[in-house]
């Protein structure tokens, strides 16, 4: 059954191969720009220099949201401050200022230029984001200057240049703009610069914080000005590392917030998914011929908005394979049809038992049980998070640097570890094996955990199909347990471990991807922290977590049915322990009292 529901796989494979186009990017501009790069990178260098700390809430934090505005007033721009409130996680409640200045264009609709000002503190940030600072300044004077003909560079759309606090901690600026500017409607496309002075080769980012992506035309067109302007192919994600942002969506750039809500956006910059490190961002590593070619590549890109915006707006989802795209339904359809074959095999599975009788209720209390086990741990934690054992804050990505999301609360960690072997105690009372277990009731154990991971994996499609990317290795694998139940030892460790294939992809593209090594598992637990995974994302890990306790004990041999009326303790574990504790001081009180009748 297994082997023949595979071969419907082939049918949504067959139509994603008619799904593939090329999409088509936006026209050339029809003037060079004239971006001036020795100007920027002057720029970069001099802002480093004169607020190596802009931190949000500092001082120097405040000054240089003044230079910025000081110097777009000086290009005639209407420019305005917007100051708000943010709790970032491991600073508290802190002020941050987002700076805003208006090219008026002859429509309504409006493009956005982003570039975050701010740093962390740990280096003067001439990269990051002493460039994109210098760049949005210079494209502001670009697009404000006259020139021959004087139309030349007047925008068909209105173009506001934003300069954002708090993109080194989650891109809480641009969340704020995204969801708090009035004219947010009219907002058609965003280009996001951010450390584009690096040494590494220019990159692409377009992925959102929900399983979104920037239109493909927008890709590509920001794909043909880098190329034109720099020589080279800009990167972008890979096709697993692109299906990974849309199974777990999160990014650190600031074209997140505006993609969540429809809004194309794509960030340009020379770093990988992660921003650099910052002990080598200093004004003398500053690459000026990156920010020159990055500086005038989008320059071009944004001109080529200006011209047809209407072709690249909005936001869909897809894979890109090469220069060619996979549409997103295709690829939900393949994922789902790939889950057929496991969920077949589960109801045969179930079927079976009922024609031989064999009951499944034990094994789905069992199940129960270890159910409320992991909702405990779950609740725990968030107990622990509104109690301030954890660090909380905006519901953002965290930065990787200086911030609690690689900072291992030890203290907390150890109370938490204490309280969840505590409740494990509890729990287990009624788990333990206190006879023999038939073969049957084994059998029956591993149905009722995998039944639990069927109706699991159609709640994921449910709340995002993507998903099912991670919980494919578990079906495909825990599905040979009740076929391999009597084999060897080795071989039903190898079948279980394979299960955890998911789980350990999203954890190593966490590790790899945003260089977090063995800090990404609690990384990946202070976004729960925060508020960033959402609530029921985590009932269903206490879901998944569940069925791999209920598997593990029957692998191990540890596993027994949830015992009847008759094979329970008369009392509970609590009041168990409590009687042992009795006994034993009275034990020990009486040894005491022998002691001192008897003398030393």
């Amino acid at each position: 059954m297994y082997r023949g529901t595979w071969l419907l796989v082939g049918i949504p494979l067959l139509v994603a191969a008619f799904t593939v186009y090329r999409p088509n990017p936006l026209s050339e501009p029809e003037l060079q720009p004239q971006f001036d790069g020795a100007a920027a990178a002057l720029a970069a260098q001099g802002f480093a220099n004169d607020f190596p700390v802009r931190t949000p809430g500092s001082p120097t934090a405040h000054d240089a949201t003044n230079w910025v505005a000081e110097q777009l007033r000086e290009f005639g721009l209407d420019t305005q401050i917007d100051r708000f409130h943010a709790k970032i996680p491991g600073r508290g409640e802190v002020e941050l200022e987002n700076v805003r200045a208006v090219r008026a264009g002859r429509s309504n609709q409006i493009i956005v230029v982003v570039a975050h000002r701010d740093n962390s503190g740990a280096s003067p940030g001439a990269n990051d984001n002493g460039s994109g600072t210098a760049a949005l300044i210079e494209l502001a004077r670009s697009f404000a200057a006259s020139r021959v003909p004087p139309q030349a560079l007047a925008p068909n759309n209105t173009i506001l240049f934003v300069s954002t606090d708090g993109g080194a901690f989650g891109g809480l600026g641009a969340e704020h703009f995204a969801s708090q500017y009035q004219f947010r409607d009219r907002v058609v496309a965003t280009v996001n610069l951010d450390a584009i002075g690096g040494r590494g080769p220019p990159r692409l980012v377009f992925n959102g914080d929900t399983p979104r992506l920037a239109s493909a035309e927008l890709v590509r067109t920001a794909s043909e000005r880098i190329f034109e302007q720099a020589g080279v192919e800009p990167k972008r994600p890979g096709a697993l590392a692109q299906l990974v942002d849309l199974s777990f969506p999160v990014s650190l750039y600031e074209q997140a917030p505006f993609v969540d809500r429809g809004i194309g956006g794509i960030t340009i910059t020379s770093a990988g998914d992660r921003p650099p490190p910052s002990f080598a961002d200093t004004p003398e590593n500053l690459a000026r011929g990156k920010l020159t070619a990055l500086g005038r590549s989008s320059q071009a890109l944004l001109e080529s908005l200006d011209d047809e915006v209407e072709l690249a707006q909005g936001t869909s989802t897809y894979v890109y394979l090469g220069e060619r795209v996979v549409r997103g339904w295709a690829i939900v359809l393949i994922l789902v049809t790939a889950m057929l074959p496991c969920l077949a095999v589960i109801v045969d599975l179930f079927a079976r038992l009922r024609r031989r009788h064999i009951p499944l209720a034990p094994a789905l209390r069992s199940y129960r049980s270890r159910l409320a086990f992991w909702l405990y741990a779950v609740l725990l934690f968030e107990l622990f998070a509104l109690l301030g054992v954890w660090e909380t804050g905006a519901g953002r990505p965290l930065a990787p640097e200086l911030s609690p999301g690689t900072q291992w609360p030890t203290v907390g960690l150890a109370a938490y570890g204490a309280l969840l072997a505590v409740g494990w105690l509890v729990g287990r009372d009624r788990l333990l094996p206190r006879r023999s277990v038939a073969d049957a009731e084994q059998l029956a154990g591993q149905v009722g955990a995998l039944l639990a991971l069927a109706v699991l994996s159609l709640l994921v499609v449910a709340m995002n199909p993507y998903s099912v990317l991670f919980l494919l290795p578990s079906l495909h694998a825990w599905i040979w347990l009740p076929q391999v139940r009597n084999r060897s030892g080795p071989l039903r460790a190898v079948a279980y471990i394979a299960g955890f294939g998911g789980p350990l992809l999203l954890l190593g593209a966490l590790a790899v991807r945003f260089d977090l090594g063995f800090d990404a598992p609690w990384y990946l637990a202070q976004l729960v922290a925060v508020g960033f995974v959402p609530f029921p994302a985590l009932l269903v890990t206490a879901a998944w977590l569940a069925v791999a306790g209920q598997l593990a004990a029957s692998v191990g041999g540890r596993y027994a049915p949830y015992p009847a009326a008759g094979e329970r303790p008369r009392l509970g574990v609590g009041r168990r322990l409590v009687r042992r504790a009795a006994l034993t001081t009275r034990r020990r009180s009486a040894s005491e009292e022998r002691k001192r009748a008897v003398g030393p």
